[in-house]
């Protein structure tokens, strides 16, 4: 560290007076101020103070293959040399047509729109929604529904059909709130008939609520395969696959929020590929760029872009961003397509596998239970989780070196794929660690607190 450098502590103190951290109650930074950190290599962070902490949730499920990952920094470096950035009305450039069509080539859906994170992606796939059955004269289509314990982003649309009552009951007055209905409930099932019989029981309702409320719904939204801030609630790949002929049946869109679930996390591209299921509307974010750089995109369905199609201005989709489709970001994220290709799915899928084993002290811990993996994604259900659980285990196991941030009283990974066993290790141990001194008194604390995410 250069002696001209402000002190860690310095630089913490003087964050907590300029800076608002986000999904942060401030107050507790009191006793836990900020880590400091100044550089990052692979898996690993560094804080300021030398210390390496293993980013075991690629700093919220953004970064694929490692900080300073060099061949997305050289993409980025030569895309500056050419335009950082040019808005997209009425001009275009290299790097967002060729990811355009790398994404359509990827996905099946084509035209894509940018925006910078996943809410505003989910804002765009609704507003999309409503305003096609808008043109198609069916203006009257104009709602939309969403899974109990959905969470789609904190702008005013991505809340309406955000169904955690931490985030948004604060907002509920400025919200028009969406509809839920119910997931499959999976936690302590393990024989298929019991698990086939929640699908139904899903399904049903689902089919049910849509059979009375489809004249007035532009869209259901979901999150395919895996809810991560409803505590990692897994769905059966059929459920997925029922849920899109439900939607195409009653005239109802289907939009896949995959910022979280794709590029590669649940083991394919997209999590609908494991449901053979086509979305009309799929919105990808967060892994996009590897980490990067702010990017999400939204590709849609020929039909859905053709009514949009007109002479008429105002039945054209005139949303817009001043940054949407800025070349750097696009840059990363074509670097990041050629990165993950099919080899590195097949890579991750072994990678995962080995993990796991190694995992398995924690798949038999006496206080995890419903031990779940999906592709590249960890989850256990902590029992009889002290107050506070999330926070203290946090604060615990980045003293053992890792970057870990439970929700409620679920405890996941989410690693970059480039982790290897020496890390998984290492990982390993910190929990075990952490466990130990987060539950070491848990007997005599109230139930968990819901917890930021």
């Amino acid at each position: 560290m250069n002696p001209q450098d402000p002190s860690p502590s310095d630089l913490a103190e003087r964050s907590l007076r300029s800076v608002w951290h986000p999904c942060t109650q401030m107050k507790r930074h009191e006793t836990a101020p900020p880590r400091v950190i100044v550089g990052g290599e692979g898996v690993w962070l560094v804080d300021a103070q030398g210390r390496r902490l293993l980013d075991a949730i690629s700093s919220w499920w953004v970064n694929l293959f490692g900080h300073g990952q060099p061949r997305i920094q050289a993409a980025i470096a030569a895309q500056m040399e050419r335009v950082e950035h040019v808005m997209l009305a009425g001009l275009t450039h290299e790097s967002v047509v060729l990811l355009s069509e790398r994404l359509a080539a990827r996905t099946g859906l084509g035209h894509a729109q940018y925006a910078s994170d996943g809410a505003c992606a989910n804002e765009i796939a609704l507003k999309l929604s409503a305003h096609y059955w808008r043109n198609l004269g069916r203006p009257e289509k104009n709602r939309f529904v969403s899974l109990g314990g959905s969470y789609h982003g904190e702008t005013a649309g991505a809340l309406g059909v955000t169904d955690v009552d931490l985030f948004r009951s604060s907002y509920a007055p400025l919200l028009r709130i969406a509809a839920t209905v119910p997931v499959p409930r999976l936690r302590g099932l393990q024989d298929a008939r019991a698990v086939q019989a929640e699908v139904e029981r899903a399904c049903g309702a689902l089919d049910a609520w849509l059979r009375r409320e489809a004249s007035r719904t532009a869209a259901l939204i979901v999150e395919p395969l895996v809810q991560c801030a409803a505590g990692f609630v897994f769905h059966p790949v059929d459920y997925l696959a029922r849920v899109r002929e439900l939607c195409t049946r009653h005239e109802v869109h289907l939009v896949a929020d995959e910022i979280a679930v794709g590029m590669g996390r649940t083991g394919s591209f997209t999590a609908c590929e494991q449901a053979g299921v086509r979305p009309d509307l799929l919105c990808l974010g967060k892994g996009l760029t590897g980490g990067f750089l702010p990017l999400s995109a939204v590709l849609s369905t020929d039909a859905i872009y053709e009514a949009f199609y007109d002479d008429e201005v105002a039945r054209g989709f005139l949303h817009s961003h001043s940054y949407t489709g800025n070349a750097l970001a696009c840059a990363a994220a074509l670097a990041t397509l050629d990165l993950l290709d099919d080899a590195r799915l097949a890579a991750n899928a072994a990678l995962a596998s080995r993990l796991d084993a190694l995992f398995e002290p924690l798949h038999r811990h006496p206080r995890l239970s419903e031990a779940r993996r999906i592709g590249m994604i960890w989850a256990w259900d902590v029992r009889d989780a002290p107050a506070d659980f999330a926070r203290r285990f946090g604060l615990e196991a980045l003293e053992r070196g890792a970057l870990l941030r439970p929700i409620g009283s679920t405890l996941y990974f989410m690693p970059p794929y480039v982790i290897d066993e020496a890390a998984g290790e290492h990982l390993l141990q910190a929990t075990l660690g952490a466990l130990r001194a987060t539950l070491r008194d848990g007997d005599q604390d109230g139930p968990a607190e819901q917890a930021l995410a």
